[in-house]
């Protein structure tokens, strides 16, 4: 089978097991992606998305990768495999994509880190799993339905595991990681854009806390 072999998987679970919320970040400034990544691990949330969204994401992945003892990076809203490739050779630990391509899937099968591909309907969930893969991001998780779609999917699609992201906080994070295929969430409410700016660290730990709290 083309994508994730059982090894990549188990790769893939032991970053997302790590605790109940993925940070996922848009970092703007690469400088500041160090004290942001060790404020979170310092929280408790060592696993951490940085996603492809501005210039600085590769530069802020081989920053954390480089320095910030006990973190794993990984490469968020990877669209290509050009993308996968800059991303891997940045340091990254694991790739997030909120879709599935050709493209990405050839670029995760041949690459030894694990990939958590996006799916938003029971077709593209199972034209993943016929894919290999059995671990998917469910994207944008509010819009495409919530907790009650995906609740609904845990039957006839058993045995697929998801990470819900779009539209997760704080007040709706248990409705998903009470599901028994909900491995973890990703929430970009435990990094406030301007607790970010003024570098309120102790504010983004205290956060971070909170959220690795959590449980399902």
């Amino acid at each position: 089978m083309a994508g994730q072999t059982d090894n990549k998987t188990e790769k893939l679970l032991a970053i997302l097991k790590l605790q109940p919320v993925v940070p996922v970040l848009i970092v703007d400034d690469a400088k500041s992606a160090v004290g942001l990544a060790r404020a979170l691990v310092a929280g408790g949330l060592r696993a951490i998305e940085i996603t492809m969204r501005t210039p600085a994401a590769l530069d802020a992945v081989r920053a954390v990768a480089d320095e910030v003892e006990g973190a794993n990076v990984g490469a968020g809203t990877v669209l290509n495999a050009r993308d996968f490739d800059a991303a891997v050779k940045a340091g990254s630990t694991f790739i997030v994509s909120p879709g599935s391509t050709p493209g990405v899937i050839d670029a995760a099968k041949a690459s030894d880190i694990p990939t958590l591909p996006g799916a938003a309907t029971a077709s593209e969930v199972m034209t993943l799993r016929e894919a290999g893969f059995g671990v998917m991001k469910f994207f944008p998780a509010e819009q495409a339905g919530g907790a009650a779609y995906l609740k609904a999917l845990s039957s006839p699609l058993a045995g697929t595991l998801f990470c819900p992201t779009g539209g997760v906080s704080l007040k709706n994070a248990m409705d998903y990681l009470s599901l028994p295929n909900v491995v973890c969430v990703g929430g970009s409410w435990v990094a406030p854009k301007e607790m970010v700016s003024a570098g309120d660290w102790d504010g983004i730990t205290k956060l971070a806390a909170e959220a690795a709290a959590l449980r399902g």
